[in-house]
């Protein structure tokens, strides 16, 4: 919080030292152009001197009253001097809102831009995540396929026609090598569903 009232001093100084030759040169324009001086340099002097005096006169509880003399005119350099420093200081305040108003609608563009490729980018994960839950119920659908294929190819293994010999309750150990073959692509399926749905 320190800095700011020296850099606000420094702002003030920086306006009064450039509205002194701008202020300056509108006092020449004034004395040299009588339509300048009468039009523009001249109104907003007597207003303000007007405005100033009444508010003394508020202060000071100083009531005006029919019998009282009016509000005094300033005379007419004075008012030219007062009117040219006002429209100096006008001219650099108006510049000094210009300025701000042009960084204020450059830094809402810039979060416009900004929240438009946040957007963009949320909008490119959804798609994303739309697209991978698709793959997953696709790669789901066909590992349940290929589970049943697996069923139903071990059922009819064992349901086929075999000779008499091979089912009988005798041990065979190609029968065994079969069934262990089919258990471990069972195995196999069953691990690669639990990894993908996990």
């Amino acid at each position: 919080m320190a800095p700011i009232f020296p850099l606000a001093k420094l702002a003030f100084l920086f306006v009064k030292q450039v509205a002194r030759p701008l202020s300056s040169r509108i006092r020449r324009g004034a004395i040299r152009n009588a339509f300048f001086k009468e039009k523009i340099c001249l109104p907003p002097a007597r207003l303000y001197h007007w405005c100033e005096v009444r508010m003394k006169m508020y202060v000071m509880n100083i009531t005006r009253s029919k019998e009282s003399a009016p509000i005094p005119r300033l005379n007419e350099e004075a008012a030219i001097e007062l009117g040219a420093n006002l429209l100096g200081e006008g001219v650099i305040f108006g510049i000094a809102v210009a300025i701000l108003a042009f960084e204020v609608g450059r830094q809402k563009e810039k979060d416009r831009k900004k929240e438009e490729k946040e957007a963009d980018f949320i909008n490119g994960l959804e798609n994303r995540i739309n697209e991978l839950t698709f793959a997953n119920e696709e790669l789901d659908t066909k590992i349940r396929e290929l589970t049943r294929a697996v069923y139903a190819t071990q059922h009819q293994m064992q349901v086929k026609g075999r000779p008499p010999e091979e089912q009988s309750l005798k041990f065979d150990s190609r029968k065994a090598e079969n069934t262990s073959h089919e258990s471990v692509i069972i195995r196999a399926v069953m691990d690669a569903r639990s990894k993908i749905r996990s």
